[in-house]
């Protein structure tokens, strides 16, 4: 044998010496199978999770606001928030910020609502018919809370489709009893689905007017005595948020009598998408990390394999050299190995990937998705990994003194 071999000549022998070891072959590839399922899987994941967030976020509305009680300090260290907010401070945010379309202030309590024999544990919050509105939410059955209902301070209640399902399985719950806190309710409309938002499910809650809540339920003036939820707040337009936000932090200041360390924050959509980016982006980011040890553990595994292929395969080595084939084509041919098997496992780890994302977008609310980059680097990434742990196996072999190697004949 003289002058070099061939590339594709290389690519056959490399296949037909993998194929004559299908289990150990099979077996070196398992390592970069899992590292590859793991970064598509996690990714895909991973971007589902941040998918579903901003889909969620997105039915708040774009052009709504939320003024909660605390500072970002107090919520760094987990203090219990501050009572703040007032219902003086929301009727002062409709009145003088211009900006501002509609304001909507909110008490919101965790209480047992029970109807005949049945009960649940439900979100009760006291609202205003502005609430509607505001967070964009509808009525599917009945009405929803009026002026007079507030004005009055009746003991009427809009409940969530799911806790209706919950209380009243059969029939309608328009017209119905239910009893929060031992005060007995009339249930005079049903919302219409809204899904799940930060993990709280919207369609289990109940509304009611927000002075039946405070004469019924909290027994506080809420103009000074208590503290409100929160306030949402509804801006002219999307354009008009920065400007909402600015003018309330402003008139809440001035209102509260403070210049900085604010006992209250204004966030706006696009702050809050901000926000799950960030988490979400570090979490994917993280989860390919751990992906990518994974592959770099089936590199080591490959570059073990290949080191003891070598050392099995001495004579052939040395009879290889004895007639005339160069180090650059065993060095070739060992490298192509590597490769096949590692480029071979990116494939099918990338297939078992992409087949556990389509899963768990099938049957979980997660939008779990995986772009067509991702793959190709993913892929590209398991090769040169073969390509880099195959270079130790494969210079050693190369470098085999073809005297010494015949010797073991």
């Amino acid at each position: 044998m003289s002058g070099r071999i061939p590339p594709m000549e290389t690519v056959r022998m490399a296949l037909a010496t993998l194929r004559s070891n299908r289990l150990r072959s099979f077996l070196t590839m398992v390592g970069i199978v899992i590292g590859n399922a793991s970064v598509i899987t996690l990714v895909g994941v991973g971007r589902g999770a941040q998918g579903l967030a901003e889909e969620q976020l997105s039915n708040l509305g774009a052009n709504v606001l939320f003024v909660v009680p605390g500072n970002n300090d107090t919520r760094r260290r987990g203090v219990a928030f501050p009572k703040t907010l007032v219902l003086k401070d929301a009727e002062a945010i409709a009145e003088q910020v211009p900006s501002v379309k509609r304001v909507a202030p909110q008490i919101t309590s965790s209480q047992v609502v029970q109807a005949g024999g049945r009960s649940a544990t439900s979100s009760i919050s006291g609202i205003t018919p502005d609430f509607l509105t505001v967070r964009s939410f509808e009525v599917a059955q009945g009405r929803f809370i009026n002026a007079e209902d507030l004005k009055g301070a009746r003991n009427v209640v809009v409940i969530g489709p799911d806790l209706e399902a919950k209380l009243f399985p059969i029939g309608s719950a328009i017209g119905q009893q239910l009893r929060i806190r031992n005060q007995s309710f009339g249930v005079i409309g049903v919302m219409a689905p809204k899904g799940a938002v930060f993990g709280s499910n919207q369609d289990e809650n109940a509304y009611i007017p927000l002075s039946t809540m405070v004469t019924r339920l909290t027994g506080r003036d809420p103009t000074y005595g208590v503290s409100l939820s929160f306030i949402s707040v509804e801006a002219r337009d999307e354009t008009s948020t920065g400007a909402a936000k600015f003018q309330i932090t402003n008139l809440l200041r001035q209102r509260h009598r403070i210049l900085r360390d604010d006992d209250f924050a204004v966030r706006s959509q696009q702050d809050a998408l901000n926000i799950v980016g960030t988490i979400t982006g570090g979490l994917t980011l993280m989860l390919a990390a751990i992906g990518g040890i994974s592959l770099l553990v089936g590199g080591i595994g490959i570059m073990n394999i290949m080191l003891v292929s070598v050392s099995e395969r001495t004579e052939e080595i040395g009879l290889r050299k004895a007639l005339g084939a160069r180090s650059g084509d065993v060095l070739q041919q060992f490298l192509v190995e590597s490769l096949v098997l590692a480029s071979l496992g990116g494939v099918l780890g990338t297939a078992a990937g992409l087949g556990t994302v389509a899963l768990v977008a099938a049957v979980t609310p997660l939008p779990a998705s995986i772009g067509t980059s991702t793959v190709l680097v993913t892929v590209g990434l398991s090769g040169s990994i073969g390509l880099f742990f195959g270079v130790v196996p494969a210079r050693r072999a190369a470098r085999m003194d073809p005297i010494v190697a015949l010797r073991s004949l």
